[in-house]
């Protein structure tokens, strides 16, 4: 039976690039680094339109000092500078005339058009609602899982807040610096979503530095403190604190003395207020909501923040370093650095199993076939919030090292890894806050996607790392509770099933959100079917 090639692979083989897709843009670096060309563009059509402004200021000016120097130097004594007839004349001209096309004048209208035209052109490239819903919902991911500090995440800080501890978690070479609507925008997101833990947060930063550049007004910015009071104050009603929000209502209503609805929100809230008088009502503990499909996230969170937490080798001596040839003749004089992190689950980590080269190139290879990674959901696949990346399948006679790289791992494990015994290689790359909250490889359902293949379950699985991450990324295996750190050039293998076919829940892992990098793997999965010589079953269930 052959394996089925998804649609990506039938592109690839077609030699058809599939249609970029926009809306997905934030859940791969490589394609937002694609945006800083694009910005670079509109700077320059905006160039063009200041050097417009500025030829139709100075002419604006011209005129303005041409008429001053008149009143100035010639209108002083109006009788006898309206009795030369020039003077009289040019006077009565530029009344009738001149100030008409001053103050009629199409110039500034056509450079605004010019610069829409050319915005409009570019319009298909620029990223969509969904990107900037998507990005902010990045960085709120990120202050969950590495508990950041928000205040540090304003000044371009990565700061780790746990209790009373804080700490420095990363320090950017180049720091950036949000505004105050860049928290209004981000406090709206989860605002929308009736997510008042982030909006609360959020747009609290929001309004404080709304508050400190009052009455100043930076064209680009969509928000406004009114705006950001009328969020924040709905959003502390909606958490039980009714008194921040008969508070915060008060000062929108002086910025706002006529709008009708914040008087009866204050009316409500104060009724409200009344009647709770007599039951002492505590104060409000803003907390994060719990998530119900999660049950492990103190654990992965954990693991996540410890930014990659190995077992020491020296507690335990089952765990050791080692050169790996498995025996075969084309690992004999160049064998392979294993480093064994965990028995159970089995996982060893192979140093240096790819070159820089190498991974460079599979990189370029997928980067153009990149599409919004999914997930097996029943019988069907589907994107989910819980995976943010964008993948690509790559076949092993896209390119030579496809193959080389096969091959090499077929040497190492001993496992056969053609077709249809194995897949072919998936490269991920990880977009905002990109992570994969824990998951099996491994089918855990008879009615998976999985089983189409007609090849068994994920007996397998091959992982890569492609390139290196200044922070977070971390592989954790939430049972086992330890995480391995992205290390570049570097690959883990482990065995999802026991030896007598059945899933081994050891292997529930997760790729923790991306804090800062470009992160990049690869993963080859194995299949059972193939495998009947190279892993014997076995009875034990603990095998």
């Amino acid at each position: 039976m052959f394996l089925r090639l998804p649609p990506l692979l039938l592109c690839l083989v077609s030699g058809s690039l599939p249609h970029p897709s926009r809306g997905d843009l934030y859940t791969s670096v490589v394609n937002i680094q694609g945006e800083i060309v694009v910005e670079k563009k509109l700077l320059q059509h905006l160039q063009s339109y200041i050097e417009s402004e500025i030829d139709r200021i100075d002419d604006l000016k011209r005129f303005y000092e041409k008429v001053k120097a008149l009143h100035n130097n010639v209108y002083q004594e109006s009788v006898t500078a309206i009795s030369n007839p020039l003077f009289a004349y040019t006077l009565i001209k530029r009344l009738q005339v001149d100030w008409q096309n001053i103050v009629y004048s199409n110039e500034a209208i056509e450079n605004i058009q010019a610069l829409k035209a050319d915005y409009e052109k570019m319009e298909e490239q620029l990223p969509k609602a969904e990107d900037l819903v998507g990005a902010a919902k990045g960085l709120m991911r990120l202050q969950d899982v590495y508990a950041l500090s928000i205040k540090g995440l304003i000044k371009g800080e990565f700061l780790q807040s746990i209790g009373e501890d804080v700490s420095s978690i990363y320090r950017p070479t180049v720091s950036s610096t949000l505004s105050a609507d860049d928290c209004f925008q981000i406090g709206k997101v989860a605002y929308d979503m009736e997510d008042y833990y982030h909006s609360v947060t959020w747009l609290e930063e929001a309004v404080t530095l709304f508050r400190q550049s009052l009455g100043i007004w930076n064209t680009e910015d969509q928000g406004s403190l009114e705006e950001a009071l009328d969020h924040l104050a709905f959003s502390h009603y909606m958490i039980g604190n009714v008194g921040q929000a008969v508070v915060l209502s008060k000062e929108l209503l002086q910025l706002d003395v006529n709008n009708r609805r914040i008087s009866r929100n204050i009316a409500k809230y104060q009724k409200l207020l009344g009647a709770s008088a007599d039951a002492h009502p505590k104060d409000v503990v803003l907390q994060r909501p719990n998530v119900t499909y999660l049950l492990t996230r103190n654990t992965y969170e954990s693991l996540c923040q410890k930014l990659g937490s190995q077992p020491k080798h020296y507690q335990d001596s089952k765990l050791y370093c080692s050169y790996e040839s498995n025996l075969s003749p084309h690992l004999i004089l160049q064998p392979v650095r294993r480093e064994i992190i965990s028995q159970k689950p089995y996982v060893a980590l192979y140093h240096n199993f790819i070159s820089d080269s190498e991974g460079k190139r599979i990189k370029e290879i997928a980067a153009p076939w990149l599409q919004r990674s999914v997930v097996a959901s029943g019988e069907k696949q589907t994107a989910m919030e819980y995976r943010i990346s964008k993948s690509a399948w790559l076949k092993e006679t896209v390119d030579p090292v496809i193959g080389k790289l096969d091959l090499r791992i077929a040497h190492l494990t001993g496992l056969n890894v053609q077709q249809p015994y194995a897949e072919y290689l998936q490269v991920v790359n990880y977009g905002i806050g990109g992570h994969y909250e824990p998951h099996f490889d491994h089918a855990t359902s008879p009615n998976s996607s999985l089983y189409r293949m007609k090849s068994g379950n994920r007996v397998a699985t091959f992982m890569i790392y492609l390139s290196g991450v200044e922070a977070g990324g971390s592989t954790a295996f939430i049972y086992a509770n330890f995480s391995v750190p992205v290390v570049k050039n570097a690959a883990l293998f482990w065995w999802n099933l026991h030896k007598n076919g059945q899933g081994n829940a050891d292997t529930l892992h997760a790729g923790c959100p991306v804090l800062v990098g470009d992160k990049w793997v690869a993963n080859k999965w194995i299949r059972e079917h193939g495998q009947e010589f190279q892993r014997r079953c076995g009875a034990d269930p603990d095998e």
